[in-house]
C-alpha cells in the first residue's frame, strides 16, 4: 500500500507527472465582415472558424501531427457564382477539403491542412505528408518560399497553408544544415523539388536554394542580420521556365527580390516600425483586383507590378491593446491602407478589429473596384 500511495503522490507533484504522449489544442472564432464597395452594393458575411491541432509522439523520435480546419460561412458572398468551389479548393496533391453543406444560405467546409509523420534523430530528420515548408526569411514577402506563398492581406489564416511533400534534412554544425524537398503535382510535369543549404557566419544567417518549382527552374538566396539594433533581411530567387510556351501561354524568365527591415523602439508603448520592398522583373498580368486578391499565389506572383512597397508601425495602447497601422503601394498607383486593433479580453480570449481600404489613382488596378472592408473577430483558444 505504501508503494502505491507514493507513486500516486509523486505523479501529482508538478514536474514529476509522466510525460504525455499526445497534445490537443485549437481555437474557435467568429468573424463578421462588412464590405463597402464604392461602385456596388454593400455586403455582410459571417464566418465561424474552428481548428483542432493534434500531435502524438511515439518512441525513437517519431511523431504524428494532424490539424483539422472547419469553417461555417453565411452571408452575401454565398450568392457569388461558384463561391462554394472557391471555399472547397485544395491546392495539394491530395484533395483534403470537402464542403459538407453548400447552399445559398450556408457553406460548411472541413479541411485537413496538416497531416504528416515526422522523425527527428540526432543529426537527421525526415517528414512526409502535408505540412508547412518554412524557407522564408523575410517578414513580409518571401521569394524563397517556393512551396507556401501567401497573401499579406489574409490575416485570418495565421497557420498559413501547407504542402504535400517529402522532406529530408541534416544538421551541419551548430547553426547549419541542408534540406531536400519533393512536392508532387497531379500533373507530373509540374512536380516541384528543391534543396536548401543554410548556415550562420559572424552574425549573418544565410541560405542558398535551387531546384524546380512547377514549370520553372529556380536559384535563390537569402540572408538575415542585425545592424545597429535593426533587423535586416533579404531574399532573391530567379525563375527560368522549363518550357518558354506552356499550354499556349508565353513564359518569361523572372527575378523576384525583396528586402525588409524592422526596428523596435521599446519603451512603455513598445513601438515597432517595419518596411519592405518587392521587385519582380516580369510581374503577373492580372485582369482585375478581385482576381488578384483571390489568386493562389506563388513565390513568382507576389505582386502585379515591378516595384511594390510596404510599411507598418505598431504600438501598445495599453498592455492588453495593440494598434497596427499598415500600407502598401504598387507601381501602377494602386494602394492599400490598414488599421488593426488587437485586444486581449482574457487569457484565452482575443478581440481583433481590422479596417482595410483598397484604392488607387485612375487606371490603377485597385481603382477599378475601390472598397473598404471592416472585420470584427473574437477568438477563444484551448
Amino acid at each position: 500500500m505504501a508503494t502505491s500511495f507514493s507513486a500516486v503522490t509523486a505523479a501529482q507533484i508538478p514536474g514529476l507527472e509522466p510525460e504525455k504522449k499526445w497534445d490537443l489544442s485549437g481555437y474557435i472564432k467568429y468573424m463578421a465582415t462588412y464590405s463597402h464597395a464604392d461602385d456596388d452594393s454593400d455586403s455582410l458575411d459571417h464566418l465561424v472558424h474552428q481548428r483542432f491541432n493534434y500531435e502524438y509522439r511515439f518512441d525513437n523520435g517519431l511523431s504524428f501531427n494532424a490539424a483539422l480546419r472547419n469553417r461555417a460561412l453565411a452571408g452575401d458572398s454565398l450568392n457569388i457564382p461558384y463561391y462554394g468551389d472557391y471555399v472547397a479548393f485544395d491546392n495539394g496533391y491530395f484533395d483534403l477539403s470537402k464542403n459538407l453543406t453548400d447552399s445559398s444560405d450556408l457553406i460548411i467546409n472541413s479541411q485537413l491542412d496538416r497531416l504528416y509523420l515526422d522523425w527527428q534523430g540526432q543529426d537527421w530528420r525526415a517528414r512526409a505528408g502535408r505540412f508547412r515548408v518554412n524557407w522564408g526569411i523575410n517578414n513580409v514577402w518571401n521569394p524563397n518560399d517556393l512551396f507556401n506563398a501567401y497573401s499579406i492581406y489574409d490575416f485570418d489564416y495565421e497557420e498559413r497553408p501547407g504542402t504535400d511533400a517529402l522532406m529530408m534534412g541534416r544538421k551541419l554544425g551548430y547553426a547549419g544544415g541542408a534540406d531536400v524537398i519533393f512536392n508532387p503535382n497531379t500533373n507530373s510535369h509540374l512536380n516541384s523539388y528543391a534543396g536548401r543549404y543554410y548556415n550562420n557566419k559572424q552574425g549573418w544567417d544565410y541560405q542558398v536554394i535551387t531546384g524546380k518549382s512547377l514549370n520553372d527552374y529556380v536559384l535563390g538566396a537569402g540572408f538575415a542580420t542585425d545592424v545597429s539594433g535593426a533587423g535586416i533581411r533579404g531574399e532573391i530567387t530567379g525563375f527560368k521556365p522549363r518550357e518558354m510556351n506552356y499550354q499556349g501561354v508565353e513564359q518569361q524568365q523572372t527575378v523576384v527580390m525583396s528586402l525588409d527591415a524592422d526596428y523596435s523602439f521599446g519603451g512603455t508603448r513598445n513601438w515597432m516600425a517595419r518596411a519592405a520592398w518587392l521587385y519582380i522583373s516580369h510581374p503577373l498580368d492580372v485582369s482585375s483586383a478581385q482576381a488578384y486578391l483571390n489568386l493562389p499565389l506563388s513565390a513568382k506572383t507576389l505582386s502585379f507590378t515591378k516595384n511594390t512597397g510596404y510599411a507598418d508601425v505598431s504600438f501598445d495602447l495599453t498592455p492588453l491593446n495593440r494598434i497596427t497601422l499598415s500600407a502598401s503601394y504598387y507601381q501602377d498607383n494602386s494602394y492599400f491602407v490598414g488599421l488593426s486593433n488587437s485586444y486581449s479580453l482574457a487569457n484565452d480570449w482575443q478581440l481583433l478589429a481590422v479596417l482595410q481600404r483598397f484604392d488607387g489613382s485612375d487606371n490603377s488596378l485597385f481603382s477599378e473596384t475601390p472598397a473598404t472592408l471592416l472585420f470584427v473577430n473574437i477568438k477563444w483558444s484551448f
